[in-house]
C-alpha cells in the first residue's frame, strides 16, 4: 500500500480525543438545532479526495509535526474574539450552532480537516483571483470546502457537480458548456469565476452576504419564502427556523470552516504538507484529439492528462467543434506543437471515445480469464472483514491480489474470487 495514503488514512480514522466547549449564546428554543453534517463533508468525499490525483502525488505527511491529538477547550468569549478578529468583511457570529460545527471540525472530522488544509494549496490561488475579479469577499474560499471537499469530480446525490456543485441549468446559466463531451462545472478555473459572478448576483438581489450564502445552497426562492413566513424579516439568523434543514446548517457550517482553517494550530490539527506540481499553462486546440494520443507523444500519464483537464467527460477532446483549452506542464506543451498534424484524429475516424469514469474499475474478464468478483474497500474496513463477508479467507484475498502485509485503503478494489 502507498505510505503516503496509509498516512492520510491514519490521519482521518485515528480515535482522536475530543473535549465539547461550552455552550453559550444559545439560539432562541424555537430554532432547530439538529446537526447536519454539509454532503461536502461527508465520509464518501473525503475518500474521493484522497483517490485524486494531486493528493496522491503532491499531499505529503509531515512526521514532524508533534501534537498531543487533544482538542482543548476553550470558553465562548475566546471563540467570539477569535471570529471577530478573522479578517472578513462577512459577520461570523458565535452561536451554540456555530460551537457545534467547530466541535464537529476540531473532532471528529481533525483528520480530514488537516488533509483540506493541505488541498487547499492548490485551489485557494484559484478561488481568491476569481473572487477579487467580481470584487467579493475572499473568506467565500471557503465554500468549496462544504460544498465538495475540495474535490473538482465531487457529484452530490441531487446531481451538482465540481469544486462548487453547480447543477446543470445554474451552471449553464453562467456559462459552464455541460454536453457529453464537456461539462466545465468540474474545470476548477471556470467554475470558480462562475460561481464568484454567481455570488456577487445573489448578493445584489439580498444586500448580505449571509443571504447570499444561504441562497448558494437552497436557491433564491426559499430565502424569499422564509422571509415571507418570518414577517419580511431580512436577518438570516430571524429566518432561521423557517429554512430548509440543510441550509440551516450550510451558513454555520460556513462560519465554522473559515475559524478552523485559520485557528487549526489551537485545536492541535497538523496541516497536512503540499509539494506544488511542476508549472503548467495550457494550449488552445481547434481540432479534435484523443488523450491516448497526447499520452503517447508528450510523455505525459493518462492520469495526470486526465486530472489535469478533468472538465472532458471522455478521452476526445472535441477541437472541431469550438476551439478547447488544454492544460499541461510546459515540456508536454512543447511536445504537442512539436508533434504537428500527426497528433490530431485523422478526418474519417469515427471510432467511439472512451468515457473517463470517476475512479478507474477493473475489466471484467470473461470465463477461464483471470478476473472473477471484485470490491471495493470502506473506509474503517480490514482484510478480516472484507475475507468474512465474502466468505474466504485473509490468505486468499493476499495471493489473489498481491497484497503484502495487512495494509488496505479506502476506495481500493480488491479481488476476492
Amino acid at each position: 500500500m502507498n505510505y503516503k495514503i496509509y498516512c492520510l488514512l491514519f490521519l482521518l480514522l485515528a480515535p482522536w480525543g475530543t473535549m465539547s466547549a461550552q455552550e453559550e449564546n444559545d439560539l432562541d428554543d424555537s430554532q432547530d438545532t439538529t446537526l447536519e453534517l454539509p454532503e461536502g463533508m461527508q465520509q464518501r468525499e473525503i475518500d474521493s479526495l484522497l483517490l485524486d490525483w494531486q493528493t496522491r502525488n503532491f499531499l505529503l505527511f509531515d512526521e514532524s509535526c508533534e501534537t498531543t491529538g487533544q482538542n482543548p477547550e476553550f470558553d465562548a468569549e475566546t471563540y467570539t474574539h477569535r471570529l471577530n478578529r478573522l479578517p472578513n468583511v462577512i459577520d461570523m457570529p458565535y452561536n451554540n450552532v456555530v460551537q457545534k460545527y467547530i466541535d464537529l471540525y476540531s473532532g471528529r472530522l481533525r483528520g480530514s480537516v488537516a488533509i483540506l488544509l493541505g488541498a487547499s494549496n492548490f485551489y485557494n490561488p484559484i478561488f481568491e483571483e476569481a473572487l477579487e475579479s467580481y470584487q467579493i469577499p475572499l473568506e467565500l474560499k471557503y465554500l468549496p470546502i462544504i460544498e465538495s471537499a475540495l474535490n473538482p469530480t465531487a457529484v452530490s446525490r441531487a446531481g451538482a457537480v465540481g469544486l462548487w456543485q453547480f447543477m446543470i441549468g445554474t451552471g449553464k446559466q453562467y456559462g459552464l458548456e455541460v454536453t457529453s463531451l464537456i461539462d466545465e462545472r468540474r474545470d476548477p478555473v471556470k467554475a470558480s469565476y462562475a460561481a464568484a459572478r454567481y455570488l456577487r448576483d445573489l448578493y445584489d438581489i439580498f444586500g448580505d452576504w449571509t443571504l447570499a450564502i444561504a441562497s448558494y445552497n437552497c436557491g433564491p426562492n426559499n430565502i424569499l419564502k422564509a422571509m415571507k413566513r418570518a414577517g419580511g424579516a431580512k436577518d438570516y439568523w430571524t429566518i432561521y427556523p423557517y429554512l430548509p434543514a440543510e441550509t440551516r446548517g450550510y451558513v454555520p457550517a460556513f462560519i465554522a470552516a473559515n475559524y478552523i482553517m485559520n485557528y487549526y494550530c489551537d485545536h492541535n490539527i497538523c496541516p497536512v504538507n503540499t509539494r506544488l506540481p511542476m508549472g503548467t499553462d495550457t494550449i488552445q486546440v481547434s481540432r479534435n484529439v484523443r488523450m491516448e494520443r497526447i499520452a503517447e507523444l508528450c510523455s505525459i500519464s493518462d492520469e495526470e492528462l486526465r486530472a489535469l483537464n478533468p472538465q472532458y467527460r471522455t478521452t476526445l477532446i472535441p477541437g472541431d467543434t469550438h476551439t478547447c483549452i488544454l492544460r499541461m506542464p510546459t515540456a508536454a506543451i512543447n511536445a504537442f506543437i512539436e508533434a504537428g498534424d500527426s497528433i490530431y484524429v485523422p478526418m474519417g475516424d469515427v471510432q467511439a471515445p472512451r468515457e473517463i469514469p470517476i475512479a478507474e474499475q477493473p475489466k471484467k474478464k470473461g470465463k477461464g480469464g483471470r478476473g472473477g468478483t471484485s470490491v471495493t474497500v470502506r473506509s474503517g474496513d480490514t482484510l478480516g472483514a472484507i475475507a468474512k463477508r465474502n466468505r474466504t479467507t485473509v490468505a486468499k484475498l493476499k495471493a489473489l491480489n498481491g497484497i503484502k502485509g495487512n495494509n488496505i485503503y479506502a476506495g481500493q478494489r480488491i479481488r476476492v474470487k
